[in-house]
C-alpha cells in the first residue's frame, strides 16, 4: 500500500507527539500490532457491569431498585462532569455555558421522566418486605447528589429556609451545619440524628466542606455572574438556568415524594422511610424552598415555588 500525503502527516504528527514524552514512536506502533482488537463488552465492562447488582434479598423486584440507584448515580456523574467543565473552563463563552446547561438540563429530565420505574414499577407489598433488609441505608446518603447541589449555587441557598437570611455572611463550615438536609435526618420519635444521617457526615463531611470552600467562587451562579452584562441577559441562558433550579428543586424532589407516598402511605399509619427520614417534611419542595437562583425569579414564582408542576 502506498503512504499517503495524510498518512505521511500523521506519522509526523504521532512522531513529534511521542517525542514531546521522551519516548520512541516505532514502540508504541509495535504494541498496536499485538494489542487485541477492542470488543463492545470489553470497552464497557459489561460482565462487571452485571454483576454489580447484589441485592440482600431473593424478592424479584429488588432488583428493580437497585439497578434503578446505580443508573441514577451515573446520571450524577454525568451532571458532575457537565458542571465542571463549566465551572473549571478557561474562559466561559456564552456558547460554552449554554451547551453545559443544555447538558444537566438533559440529564435531569431523563431521571425525571424514568422515575415511573420507582413509582409504578415496582410491586409495592415486595418493595415493604425488601426495605427492611436495606436499613439504615437510604437514598439519602448520595454523595453525588449533595455534590451537584454544591457545584450549583451559594452555599447559603440549601441552609434550611428558617436560617437562610442569618446566615449569609457566616463561614463556609457555619453554612454547612445548618444546610436543609440535616433535618430531614433526624428521627420522629426523638428528633436525634438518625444513623444514616451519622454515617453519612462521618464518611462525607470533610469533602463536602473542602469542595465548597474550593469552589464558592466558581459555582455555576458565580460562574454566571462573571458573564458580561449582555451575556448575563441573555433570554437563553436564563431559561436553561432556571429550567435546571426547576428540574432539580421541584420535579426531582417531587419525583421522590410520589414514590414515597405511593409505597410508605399506609392508613391510618404512615411508614417511616428506610433511613428514619421524615419524609413528610424533608421530601415536599413547597417546604424546603431550595432555590438555586432565586434573582432569576419573579416575587409570584418564590411564591409559588413548589407548590406548581410547571413553570
Amino acid at each position: 500500500m502506498q503512504l499517503t500525503h495524510e498518512m505521511l502527516d500523521r506519522l509526523d504528527q504521532l512522531e513529534q507527539k511521542y517525542a514531546v514524552m521522551g519516548q520512541d514512536m516505532l514502540s508504541y506502533l509495535d504494541g498496536l500490532l499485538y494489542a487485541d482488537y477492542l470488543t463492545y463488552w470489553d470497552y464497557i465492562h459489561l460482565d462487571t457491569l452485571l454483576s454489580l447488582q447484589s441485592p440482600r434479598t431473593p424478592l424479584p423486584d429488588e432488583y428493580i431498585f437497585i439497578t434503578y440507584h446505580q443508573i441514577t448515580e451515573l446520571y450524577f456523574k454525568l451532571i458532575i462532569q457537565a458542571i465542571e467543565q463549566l465551572i473549571f473552563a478557561e474562559k466561559v463563552e456564552p456558547s460554552l455555558f449554554i451547551r453545559q446547561m443544555e447538558r444537566v438540563n438533559r440529564y435531569f429530565e431523563q431521571l425525571i421522566q424514568s422515575f415511573d420505574i420507582m413509582v409504578d414499577g415496582m410491586d409495592k407489598a415486595e418493595f415493604l418486605k425488601f426495605r427492611m433488609s436495606l436499613l439504615p441505608a437510604s437514598g439519602f446518603q448520595s454523595a453525588q447528589y449533595r455534590k451537584i447541589e454544591i457545584l450549583s449555587t451559594d452555599l447559603y441557598n440549601l441552609t434550611h429556609s428558617t436560617k437562610r437570611e442569618q446566615l449569609k455572611e457566616t463561614s463556609i463550615e457555619e453554612l454547612y451545619q445548618h444546610l436543609y438536609w440535616k433535618s430531614g435526618a433526624t428521627e420522629l420519635a426523638t428528633g436525634k440524628k438518625t444513623l444514616t444521617l451519622r454515617q453519612f457526615e462521618q464518611k462525607y463531611s470533610q469533602e463536602f466542606i473542602a469542595l465548597a470552600e474550593n469552589i464558592k467562587h466558581h459555582n455555576i451562579w458565580q460562574i454566571y455572574q462573571k458573564l458580561n452584562e449582555t451575556d448575563q441577559k441573555n433570554e437563553i441562558i436564563i431559561k436553561l438556568m432556571r429550567d435546571y433550579d426547576f428540574n432539580v428543586n421541584v420535579r426531582w424532589a417531587l419525583s421522590h415524594f410520589r414514590s414515597a407516598a405511593r409505597h410508605l402511605e399506609s392508613k391510618p399509619q404512615v411508614i417511616e422511610a428506610t433511613g428514619g427520614t421524615n419524609w413528610q417534611e424533608y421530601l415536599p419542595p413547597r417546604f424546603q424552598r431550595i432555590i438555586f437562583y432565586p434573582s432569576l425569579l419573579s416575587e409570584e414564582e418564590m411564591e409559588m415555588w413548589g407548590r406548581r408542576t410547571k413553570h
